[in-house]
């Protein structure tokens, strides 16, 4: 492995932009859930609603600055270190990624001011609705950059022109074949990922005999959104690897480990690859499985990557190691839902400590199986940027390899400093968990900016 400009370009977009993933795919989820919080206090009139409310705005305030302050430095770097990029598909992508600013970024930053400052300054209607509207920018947001995202997995609707890429229907480029499940796919994991940390939140209160009607709350909504949704994202997951297959199989192939084309693809629960000699060490897999999950049969033949040329194969070992961490993580967060509901249904999540502690421990579960999925998808990929099209060799910007190190090093050391900072001060709020009713407020009247307030006190 040898640290050139293009590998070290390629670790340091990879770098930021597993910091940048990290905010959005909790605000995406955490706006959604602000929604609800406020929509069942504005018909419940439960104080406990709008205590829940005004201890989540300020986490995603916190999530939401540090969402966009990273989404910024990730948007230099199509020019810095991916200019031959740029310039070839511009005329494609730059559209999309304007339409996000226009239709997201402008819709949250107009009302994300009243949704903040403005719970005193304007009627519960109009700030119930501007923490919709921020919901769904949120969503409209992720629209854009998926839609991106998955042209460049399954580029359709262009034509190259003079060496660019130009469009020949938008429709065609904005709903390419793999963005339906891929967007279903990615919002699922975010409200996933919300529902686990806020989970995580009510287990801490219980651990630490901190009980109160906002707690209970907390969980039961944070379950029934696991319940439902982690069976939901396995189904999701498995229609977006059925496309991936069909568009990139070089891609499923690596994620499976497969290195011959043959009938009867098993699926591997544990193996070492070895691309190096095209085999896999110390196999355990269940024969035929893969087969029967891909094409619907068990004896179905599918391409193994000797099927592909071997500079057009990605890297083996990351692939399947990055695919199968989602998929783990992704059953045990079926079993912790199940498990909750269960809880629920006997009455006894209140004081269910074991279920208390594994919630804590799967709180990062959803950061973690986002950012495994997405190594999944780009590494996957790889070594194209726009799969079959434009290589990520060809891609690079013509900088010497110093250049690249130098700014990697200091994106490295700002973002250890900036956001572990960051995301320290949102644990500390977590842990100390909602003021209940009858405790001090942490919002004073009269003070229009108290949204932001952080004077969360222990008992």
């Amino acid at each position: 492995m040898e640290f050139d400009a293009l590998l070290l370009s390629r670790l340091q977009f990879a770098f930021t932009i597993a910091f940048h993933i990290i905010f959005p795919s909790f605000t995406i989820g955490l706006a959604s859930f602000l929604a609800v919080l406020e929509g069942l206090h504005l018909f419940t009139k439960r104080e406990s609603f709008r205590t829940l409310y005004r201890f989540w705005v300020k986490v995603f305030a916190l999530a939401f600055g540090m969402g966009v302050v990273s989404g910024v430095v990730m948007s230099y770097q199509f020019g810095t270190n991916w200019s031959v990029f740029a310039d070839q598909t511009g005329s494609v992508l730059g559209p999309l990624l304007g339409y996000e600013v226009l239709t997201a970024f402008f819709l949250e930053a107009s009302f994300l001011g009243i949704m903040l400052f403005g719970w005193k300054l304007v009627g519960p209607r109009l700030h119930f609705a501007s923490t919709v509207i921020v919901a769904v920018g949120t969503l409209v947001s992720a629209f854009w950059i998926l839609s991106a995202n998955s042209w460049m997995q399954t580029p359709q609707g262009f034509t190259m022109e003079d060496g660019r890429f130009v469009a020949t229907s938008w429709m065609e480029v904005i709903f390419n074949p793999s963005f339906p499940s891929r967007f279903a796919h990615m919002v699922t994991a975010a409200y996933l990922t919300t529902a686990l940390v806020v989970l995580a939140t009510a287990g801490w209160q219980w651990i630490r005999k901190r009980p109160g009607e906002e707690v209970t709350i907390m969980a039961r909504m944070a379950i029934l959104t696991i319940a439902i949704l982690a069976p939901a994202q396995l189904l999701i997951g498995h229609e977006s690897g059925k496309v991936a297959h069909e568009y990139q199989p070089a891609k499923v192939a690596a994620m499976e480990g497969w290195w011959e084309t043959r009938p009867g693809q098993p699926t591997l629960l544990f193996a070492w690859p070895d691309q190096e000699n095209e085999t896999n060490h110390l196999e355990i897999g269940i024969p035929g499985f893969g087969s029967w999950v891909v094409a619907g049969d068990a004896s179905a033949e599918l391409e193994g990557l000797d099927a592909f040329a071997a500079e057009d194969r990605p890297p083996v070992f990351i692939t399947f190691w990055a695919f199968r961490v989602m998929v783990g993580l992704g059953m045990l967060m079926i079993a912790l839902g199940f498990w909750g509901a269960w809880t629920w249904w006997r009455g006894t999540t209140h004081k269910a400590t074991l279920l208390h502690w594994a919630a804590l421990a799967m709180g990062p579960s959803g950061f973690i199986a986002i950012l495994a999925g997405w190594v999944t998808a780009e590494v996957g990929r790889q070594p194209f940027v726009v799969y079959g099209v434009l290589r990520t060799a060809d891609a690079v910007s013509p900088v010497e390899a110093g250049q690249v190190a130098t700014s990697l090093l200091v994106f490295m050391v700002t973002y250890a400093i900036v956001f572990s900072a960051g995301a320290l001060f949102i644990l500390r709020i977590l842990g100390n968990g909602p003021i209940a009713e009858g405790r001090e407020d942490p919002e004073p009247d009269g003070a229009p900016g108290d949204a932001l307030s952080v004077g969360v006190k222990e008992d």
